[in-house]
């Protein structure tokens, strides 16, 4: 068979194969199921913002059981907005790997058709290179038919050339879908595991609103008694703790810190200038919330605003030191909550507070980025948000302080400002 007519056979043949490889769904029809997906998660996402709103709306408030169950009735909406989320988010990511397997079987076969391509063309360059270009004029009855034949060889040799560019761009196609496709499986893992902890989320907190009901059997007169017996606990827990860490300060030399710079860790939670949905609602130091709210009126942390269930993060590689709640019940909330501690290179260590669930244990070693807990209310809290703590590692203590229950971390805190 010629070589142009075997090489016209090879691209029939594909194209034939390629008709019926796929039957199931068409390009075109995954395409419009991809974008009727992406706009129902940004429609969710919107109600998600809306509803954090509406939720913070409430802070800052005179505290009331009305209130209090106005806000629980925020954050389950907005955690069924949640599971809603990461059911389209799979939804969505499903249907793009699904998309993927069309470019990734049809590069694989406009591989193969160039492979076989190049094959034809070497054999035919093989004949040609045996007879040099005196050979070739000597055979032929004319320089006309002999010029011809030289060209037939520059021509083939310019194919060979079109077709090796042609592969290496194939190939560097298909090894960006693979890796495009293994990315969206992980992150369908990540989001199954988001989906799953959320709706345990969802339970608890459906589960906390009808505990107060309970407790307070919907009177406001009980209600208060229980937040003031809190605040009181709350009080003089703060004090012991700033005792405590007070004196650790005193005996603390800041030279001992690594020099301050950006990026020394990752922020927890994604900022909304970022694409996400946190906020920064209460920086570090003596901020006027901190000397409203805190009897030392220092805040030891940076607090960033978010739904309850935002995933966080790792903010550096390191071994977690401690997982622990200091919650006694759904209405007895103290200090942090339930909360994580990871111990990192640096000899800094990060605290993660007021978590509504946790996704590591005590022992485990984490990566930067790693997700490692859930947003949450718990712990003495006015809203949802994470409390980023940043602690001197030789100076962290884990106290207990009744009635709190689990260990208290304390220690000397520094401006995560300094490092993120």
């Amino acid at each position: 068979m010629p070589k142009k007519s075997y090489i016209c056979f090879i691209f029939i043949l594909y194209f034939a194969f390629k008709g019926i490889s796929f039957a199931a769904e068409t390009p075109e029809e995954l395409k419009k199921a991809i974008e009727e997906k992406t706009q129902a998660l940004q429609e969710v996402n919107q109600k998600i913002t809306e509803t954090k709103e509406d939720l913070e709306a409430t802070e800052g408030k005179r505290e009331s059981l009305q209130k209090d169950l106005k806000k629980s009735d925020y954050s389950i909406n907005q955690l069924n907005l949640s599971v809603k989320s990461s059911e389209l988010n799979i939804q969505k990511l499903n249907l793009e790997i699904e998309a993927l397997k069309y470019d990734i079987g049809d590069t694989e076969s406009q591989i193969d058709v160039k492979k076989l391509a190049i094959a034809e063309l070497l054999r035919e360059l093989q004949k040609k290179d045996m007879e040099n270009s005196l050979v070739i004029i000597l055979k032929n009855k004319s320089i006309a038919e002999s010029m011809d034949e030289i060209q037939n060889i520059v021509d083939i040799n310019s194919g060979l050339s079109n077709q090796v560019g042609d592969l290496q761009i194939l190939n560097d196609k298909l090894s960006n879908n693979l890796t495009d496709r293994s990315t969206k499986k992980s992150k369908v893992e990540v989001e199954n595991k988001n989906l799953k902890n959320r709706k345990v989320i969802l339970q608890d907190q459906k589960t906390e609103r009808q505990s107060l009901l309970t407790q307070t059997k919907n009177q406001e007169k009980i209600y208060q008694q229980l937040i003031k017996q809190l605040e009181k606990d709350q009080e003089a827990l703060s004090k012991e703790i700033n005792d405590v860490e007070s004196k650790l300060r005193e005996s603390f030399d800041p030279n001992l810190l690594p020099s301050k710079r950006p990026g020394v860790f990752a922020w927890p939670v994604k900022l909304k200038k970022d694409g996400g949905l946190g906020i920064i609602t209460q920086k570090y130091g003596r901020t006027a919330a901190a000397i409203r709210l805190y009897k030392n009126g220092f805040h030891n942390g940076l607090d960033i605003g978010a739904a309850i269930g935002t995933p966080v993060f790792a903010a550096e590689d390191g071994k977690v030191s401690a997982v622990d709640n200091n919650d006694r019940s759904y209405w007895q909330k103290y200090q942090y909550g339930q909360y994580i501690m990871i111990e990192h290179a640096n000899n800094l260590s990060t605290l993660y507070p007021h978590l509504s669930a946790t996704a590591v244990k005590k022992g485990d070693v984490v990566k930067r980025g790693e997700l490692i807990g859930y947003v949450g209310n718990s712990g003495y809290s006015t809203g949802p948000h994470l409390h980023l703590g940043i602690y001197w590692t030789p100076s962290l203590l884990f106290k207990n302080f009744p009635p709190v229950k689990g260990l208290v971390p304390v220690g000397v805190t520094i401006n995560p400002e300094d490092y993120l």
